[in-house]
């Protein structure tokens, strides 16, 4: 999350007024909550809300603003949430990731 520009990640979420109506859930722990679920390689919305259940008293400095997550609120981020703002956030972090990795050689690939 180092990469991870806050002010670009909010003028994306008020040019797409996606957080106009959840207030206790915002995009930024929407995004937190998904990117964890990545990074752990869980599979199910209830993974989710266990492992992060799990972490209550760390939220704040994982970076969430909310206080739990139940795999309803995320089921809900998920179907009423614009998914653009995450595909605009992936391009960003795209951009940010090519020059620091662009010296970086490549393994080869096997042919078979």
């Amino acid at each position: 999350m180092t990469y991870l520009s806050l002010k670009t990640f909010i003028r994306m979420v008020l040019t797409r007024r996606v957080q106009h109506k959840d207030k206790d859930f915002s995009c930024l722990d929407h995004f937190l909550a998904l990117s964890f679920a990545q990074l752990t390689a869980l599979e199910s919305l209830r993974d989710i809300e266990i492992n992060l259940r799990v972490q209550r008293l760390h939220l704040y400095h994982l970076g969430f603003r909310c206080k739990t997550i139940s795999s309803n609120t995320l089921a809900n981020a998920n179907r009423v949430r614009l998914w653009e703002v995450f595909a605009e956030l992936a391009h960003h972090l795209i951009g940010v990731a090519r020059p620091l990795h662009a010296n970086e050689h490549r393994a080869p690939s096997s042919t078979r």
